[in-house]
């Protein structure tokens, strides 16, 4: 499948290529197959990701990866049915990693993303997508009841907005949603070029 992308939508497909290359040659780290898919099935040029990016830049995506991984493992064994928020999911295959059979799964990201997901990665009955912008907190009714719990992610993705911005959407958080619980990253700014693609 061929796409053509901006350069913000540029930024989605870098972690999954980053994932697959790891994936591929040490698949405890973590263990990616459905990224290795993704990235085979696409049309698209990664030649310059190969030029630009070493072994430790897919390193550093793959850790990031099983470190959210982790913590969704740990939530999900005392929640087994929550409900499960990646804000700006992008091209992430979070789901196919972590998932035990039970948990309901939301991908929110812009409308064109979206409409690319549902290309890529059909809807099932588990898992949802919703075409918003993260700060439009309307999305809150489209993930329904959260009385098993709710666990929300945000990969690679606050890192974009400025801090004012960060501030009053956690604070929205917290404000519509009280006992979920959030894991999201943070870079310096020696850290922020690794995100950036050209």
């Amino acid at each position: 499948m061929r796409v053509e992308l901006n350069p913000l939508e540029k930024t989605l497909v870098l972690p999954l290529w980053h994932r697959a290359q790891i994936s591929k040659s040490y698949p405890s780290l973590p263990n990616d197959p459905k990224a290795v898919e993704l990235v085979d099935y696409l049309q698209y040029d990664f030649s310059m990701f190969e030029q630009r990016f070493t072994f430790w830049d897919s390193l550093w995506f793959a850790a990031r990866a099983r470190q959210f991984d982790d913590k969704l493992r740990t939530y999900i064994v005392t929640h087994p049915r929550a409900s499960v928020v990646n804000l700006g999911a992008g091209l992430d295959t979070a789901f196919y990693r972590v998932d035990n059979g039970l948990i309901h799964w939301h991908d929110i990201d812009l409308p064109n993303v979206i409409a690319l997901r549902k290309q890529l990665l059909p809807e099932t009955d588990r898992i949802r997508y919703i075409a918003k912008s993260l700060f439009d907190m309307s999305w809150r009714a489209d993930i329904g009841h959260t009385d098993n719990g709710l666990f929300m992610l945000a990969s690679g993705v606050l890192v974009w907005f400025e801090e004012a911005q960060v501030r009053y959407f956690l604070s929205s958080l917290a404000d519509v949603l009280p006992g979920a619980e959030l894991v999201f990253d943070a870079n310096s700014k020696v850290g922020a070029p690794l995100l950036i693609a050209h």
